[in-house]
């Protein structure tokens, strides 16, 4: 059985605001095999929910380097997690970016259609204004950077509903 937990947005944002120029030892750092920007956010909603999903199919989790899913780094599948899935985790939908609020995800896309980015709002100086939005992100490290600063073909919006637990 299923609990809703909620999604902590403050404690999403603290972590990513104190970990936005360093790594945390807990996690492996993925910057020269790919890219660590969805480790990064990953490790944010994590932060921000407490839970991850151990499903072996379509889960969500680190344990280590060897032992964690693709949604985990992957930047297509975690967005595919984050809006699919049923069961414990972080779970949103997708938004436009002037519906977005701190702790809600950004990936951005290039020419070819291609999502190749994952960041996390940190900041919206003027709600409703997509010019206002502040990310944090690892890769090209970021800390309260203004998205509209990025070149990029396409951004893609997911805001972050909650999260759920197994009652045991």
């Amino acid at each position: 059985m299923l609990i809703e937990t909620g999604y902590d947005r403050r404690r999403a944002v603290s972590y990513a605001l104190k970990w936005a120029y360093s790594r945390n030892p807990r996690f492996y750092d993925f910057e020269d095999i790919g890219g660590d920007c969805t480790n990064f956010v990953s490790q944010c909603l994590y932060a921000g929910s407490g839970v991850m999903n151990f499903s072996s199919e379509n889960g969500w989790y680190f344990i280590d380097t060897n032992n964690r899913s693709p949604s985990w780094t992957g930047v297509e599948f975690l967005r595919e997690f984050l809006l699919t899935n049923e069961g414990p985790g972080v779970y949103g939908e997708q938004r436009e970016l002037n519906q977005l609020q701190p702790g809600d995800v950004i990936q951005l896309r290039n020419s070819d259609g291609r999502l190749y980015h994952t960041m996390i709002v940190s900041y919206i100086f003027y709600p409703g204004n997509p010019e206002n939005i502040f990310i944090c992100a690892h890769s090209y490290d970021a800390r309260n950077r203004r998205l509209s600063t990025y070149d990029y073909a396409g951004a893609e919006g997911i805001h972050i509903l909650g999260a759920r637990r197994e009652l045991f």
